[in-house]
């Protein structure tokens, strides 16, 4: 391995990290109405004997800033989808129109939305720490570079720099994205 390989390893990591958190982030309610709630839900569909995200199963949408709209694409799945909401963290009670689900979006609370930025910070954290375990891997990394006489002394200083101001790039990513989550969340 050398010393690219090695930071390209370290910040795809760090990327995936991110990307994972900004898709939790998606499913955390905000007052308003957006497909990103149950786009990745898991449905257990009796029928199918397996379980399948829901944007897999039926079109999303936001007929207004209020509800959400699913639409599934076989109605024998209507009622596996129902349960699957009815069961998630979501707290929202689904209503079944003829062929679709419906979902009215409830006005959060002040105490409701402060526990949401708080979820949301600790979304944040867990991403943090996977991004410095990502640092520490980069670092192990550079160590086993230079026991294997890849890089010099000044060269690890340098693979050593470079991995931290990725690392301090990325941490620097997700305080932003925690701000404007909780700039939405709390924005009545």
């Amino acid at each position: 391995m050398d010393e690219e390989t090695l930071l390209l390893e370290v910040e795809t990591a760090m990327d995936d990290a991110l990307q994972h958190m900004l898709t939790d982030f998606g499913g955390v309610r905000t007052g308003k109405a957006s497909p990103s709630l149950v786009d990745n839900m898991d449905v257990f569909v009796a029928s199918y004997g397996t379980s399948m995200k829901l944007k897999s199963l039926a079109v999303v949408s936001t007929p207004d800033a209020r509800s959400i709209l699913i639409q599934p694409f076989d109605p024998s799945t209507l009622n596996d989808i129902k349960k699957a909401i009815a069961e998630s963290r979501l707290n929202i009670a689904p209503i079944i129109d003829a062929r679709s689900v419906r979902l009215p979006i409830p006005e959060l609370s002040g105490e409701r939305r402060k526990e949401l930025v708080k979820y949301v910070k600790s979304l944040a954290e867990d991403t943090r720490v996977r991004v410095r375990a990502a640092r520490k891997v980069g670092m192990d990394g550079v160590k086993k570079l230079k026991a294997d006489n890849i890089l010099t002394e000044d060269g690890v200083r340098l693979v050593e720099d470079k991995v931290q101001k990725l690392t301090d790039r990325y941490v620097e990513k997700i305080d932003e994205q925690v701000e404007a989550k909780e700039k939405e969340i709390m924005t009545v």
